[in-house]
């Protein structure tokens, strides 16, 4: 599993032609000819993706995005400028990490105000592969059940404005880890979550150890807990880029299989169009050996839902530091259950960042005192979060972690 997150990036560029103007004002050209007003831009799309839970690949098959002034038209109705691919592509998000886009297309957009945009995606044929996966450690290619919105489109509201010869570039997130969740008898399903982040190129970097490179590596920046942007690092070189960071503070929570996390507080992020480094390829970050365990259970929704899904965390506090997530991940659709699996039972590794370089870990004393201790959060849209305070995985894995969320 791994705790992280594809996006979709959107350039409203200005596009004028030229080509009738001469036409204009007859062949004499009066010292009163005017060109006519710009009112056109371009919009223009591209999609890239963080890392997903559990899974080598995560294809899904992209037919057209479209975009309304209207936050509230239906798909039928007057008003869709479309960008439509044809033939539909097929793309795995999985390799569009690291701040990667891959373009879509681009299309002549009226200048104006707006406030919808929808990712339309091909439904699953008879062979069912249009949308699919492959869970890790498998070479099996496995059908990715989509809802019915996914064909008139996944709804996005989000309001920009295009302006007369100007542009406008927006990101949409696309958070695979987030985005695909069990539903029963070994198969998975899409329950899309996207959201829009800035489009400069600025962000955290910086290098994990290559001996950690075979080890599921997860990168992720957070704010309170919250994964704000995940990353895999590069599998040669070890290097990362959390890219298009909203300006703020971000703590970044590194983790790998059967490793106690690192956790670097108070990273700044301040331009937005700088990269802040937290290690080097001389001196990369490295996490130490641990034993791990399992915190499993069930979230039940009151009253069920059909729409909503639960998500489990488990997350560590520092005594002189913030709260971070070292793993979550949805629960099933059919039975609410779920295991995370592989937490680490040693300490975590703690620095506060400098821009003095490397920067020096140790470990960490936790709100939880001991090694191998988490709370443990049940969230769903539409319901009240709950948690538990304290899960002790340190002698023995906790199989009975339970949640009842209520609205």
């Amino acid at each position: 599993m791994k705790p992280a997150r594809p996006s979709i990036y959107l350039a409203a560029a200005a596009a004028v032609s030229l080509s009738g103007l001469s036409a204009c004002g007859g062949g004499g050209g009066s010292s009163g000819d005017t060109a006519p007003p710009v009112t056109m831009g371009t919009l223009a799309v591209s999609m890239t993706d963080a890392p997903s839970c559990g899974f080598d690949a995560i294809n899904v098959t992209v037919n057209k995005v479209r975009v309304n002034q209207s936050s509230s038209a239906s798909d039928t109705d007057a008003g869709w400028t479309d960008i439509t691919l044809n033939p539909a592509r097929k793309i795995n998000l999985l390799t569009l990490t690291n701040g990667t886009l891959e373009a879509l297309g681009q299309t002549a957009l009226t200048a104006g105000h707006y406030t919808q945009l929808r990712l339309v995606l091909d439904p699953n044929t008879s062979n069912g592969l249009a949308n699919s996966v492959v869970v890790s450690g498998s070479t099996t290619e496995q059908s990715l059940d989509t809802p019915s919105a996914v064909q008139s489109g996944i709804k996005l509201i989000n309001a920009f404005d295009v302006a007369a010869g100007q542009r406008v570039d927006l990101v949409l997130d696309f958070d695979a880890c987030k985005s695909i969740v069990t539903k029963g008898n070994g198969k998975y399903a899409l329950k899309p979550v996207v959201k829009v982040i800035p489009t400069t190129l600025n962000g955290i970097g910086g290098f994990v150890s290559t001996a950690l490179l075979a080890s599921h590596v997860m990168v992720s920046a957070q704010q309170s807990g919250a994964i704000v942007s995940a990353t895999t690092p590069n599998p040669t070189t070890g290097e990362f880029a959390l890219s298009r960071l909203p300006l703020g503070n971000y703590d970044v929570v590194v983790t790998a299989d059967s490793r106690a996390a690192a956790v670097v507080g108070t990273v700044p992020v301040t331009s937005t169009s700088a990269t802040v480094a937290i290690s080097t390829a001389a001196a990369p970050i490295t996490l130490p050996a641990t034993a791990t365990g399992s915190i499993g259970g069930t979230v039940t929704l009151t009253p069920a839902s059909s729409t909503a899904t639960a998500y489990v965390a488990a997350k560590q506090s520092f005594v002189a530091g913030p709260t971070v997530t070292i793993k979550y991940q949805g629960a099933d659709l059919a039975s609410g259950s779920y295991t995370l699996s592989g937490l680490p039972v040693g300490a975590p590794q703690y620095a506060v960042y400098s821009a003095t370089l490397p920067l020096q870990f140790a470990s960490a004393a936790t709100v939880l005192p001991g090694a191998g201790k988490y709370m443990v959060e049940a969230s769903a849209e539409g319901y009240t979060t709950a948690s538990l305070p304290l899960v002790d995985i340190s002698l023995l894995n906790q199989s009975n972690v339970n949640f009842s969320l209520k609205p």
